[in-house]
């Protein structure tokens, strides 16, 4: 099972929106609409779901969300599916869809993070789907910073190209925009300085790998099932190793090094050439940072680590492909991600 990535979105496409996990309030239609005009405007038609109920923690039943999802990956005419965000409870998705089925599909591109992550990392490892771990729907209308890119950038990709993404060196301190009283507001505040952070020692640091990984407080829950063997993944498409990257919404410290040692007892840092490690606002507890809550779950893994990486719940985003073939560069004068849509690049490829 090669990866397989889906075609690059072309104006007069069709663009999918569901709500797999939480959808979206009254009071936050009007941001919704703003997004929804962005994609618009980047020539693409936007096709609207039922399920965006935004009343409680989850916008339909599971059988609702599951059928709609299912209903737009299977859909040829859709090329990309996009949530307005992640959420709380994906996961009971995961044994209603149909994955034989999938695997067949003509690939779709499926995007999104946070609890998004439940669902587009076991797509792409149990159908060999390429899928985005980047900003969702509702945080598209944000100007993105020099150096980084948007999904809607990524999915117009051509199979075959590579890309780089540097860190701007600025981010969000802990807060949101208020897009009930904002909503059509594009730039982000970043008010703080920061760089990547070398966790596990010093020196320069080049790995590369394909990519995989997600958001921590969701994909744990998946950790020892079928629907997170990352290392059968690796056997498959990546013997030379995996670049892979993690990120924590919210959770303290201890929990956070609670569920990446059960991850790793789980083996899903086994074939890692490297760990990346989103940045966080997320709480330090009086004895134990997130950052030592890392290198305490996952020192002994004897691979570079490297944190702070825009890739999690602070602003501004820089989207993984999950399936892509990732280079990470780090030294006191250059930080650099590059990312290449081939199944072919990299040590598995040698044949």
């Amino acid at each position: 099972m090669a990866v397989r990535y889906p075609s690059p979105l072309r104006p007069g496409d069709r663009v999918g929106v569901t709500s797999p996990s939480s959808g979206v309030a009254k009071e936050l239609r009007g941001r919704l609409d703003v997004a929804v005009r962005d994609v618009q405007d980047r020539g693409y038609e936007v096709v609207i779901g039922r399920c965006m109920d935004g009343s409680g923690h989850v916008s339909a039943s599971a059988a609702d969300r599951a059928s709609e999802l299912m209903s737009m990956l299977t859909d040829s005419t859709i090329k990309a599916i996009v949530p307005p965000w992640g959420g709380e409870t994906a996961i009971d998705l995961l044994p209603l869809l149909d994955w034989d089925r999938l695997r067949e599909a003509e690939p779709t591109w499926l995007v999104g993070f946070s609890d998004m992550s439940t669902l587009i990392t076991p797509m792409t490892l149990l159908t060999g789907t390429a899928t985005v771990h980047g900003n969702n729907l509702m945080d598209t209308p944000y100007r993105v910073p020099e150096g980084l890119r948007s999904w809607l950038d990524i999915v117009a990709t051509p199979r075959g190209h590579q890309f780089t993404q540097t860190p701007p060196g600025r981010h969000r301190s802990p807060g949101f925009d208020d897009f009930a009283a904002f909503p059509d507001i594009r730039e982000y505040t970043l008010d703080s300085v920061g760089a990547w952070t070398r966790l596990d020692g010093s020196g320069d640091v080049e790995a590369e790998g394909r990519l995989i990984g997600g958001c921590i407080e969701t994909l744990c829950n998946l950790a020892g099932t079928a629907y997170l063997d990352v290392s059968a993944f690796a056997r498959n498409e990546s013997p030379g190793g995996l670049l892979v990257y993690v990120e924590a919404a919210g959770d303290d410290a201890f929990t956070i090094c609670r569920n990446l040692h059960g991850m790793r007892l789980a083996g899903f840092f086994d074939r890692a050439n490297a760990v990346l490690v989103g940045r966080t606002n997320a709480p330090d507890n009086r004895s134990l940072s997130q950052h030592e809550a890392v290198l305490d779950a996952l020192g002994s893994l004897n691979v570079p680590i490297i944190a702070d990486i825009e890739c999690g719940h602070v602003p501004p985003y820089m989207p993984i492909v999950n399936g892509g073939y990732g280079r990470i560069v780090h030294t006191p004068s250059r930080s650099e991600l590059t990312q290449t849509l081939d199944w072919r690049i990299g040590p598995a490829a040698q044949l």
